[in-house]
């Protein structure tokens, strides 16, 4: 009884993968892995995208003002101090 049992997990294990190879095999797997993986990194870059601006918003919402970018300073409206300033 034991020998038919294993005949038959081994006649079914030789059908799933004649199945397996049938629907694509291997090289269907990894290429709907790399679409998937393509899709979620899109995204998620879109989501950065878009919790990036919310928080710029909320940042010149909370200030009240928009704030210089790195390269746009302010012009310094204070002179630099001079010997005659000095007491």
């Amino acid at each position: 009884m034991d020998v038919f049992t294993l005949l038959v997990a081994i006649v079914a294990l030789v059908v799933a993968i004649m199945a397996f190879q049938r629907t694509g095999g291997i090289y269907e797997l990894r290429r709907q892995m790399e679409d998937l993986s393509n899709k979620s990194e899109h995204a998620a870059k879109g989501a950065r995208d878009m919790t990036a601006d919310a928080l710029g918003r909320l940042e010149t919402f909370i200030r009240g003002q928009k704030t210089p970018s790195p390269g746009e300073e302010e012009p310094s409206t204070s002179q630099p101090p001079t010997s005659e300033d000095k007491p």
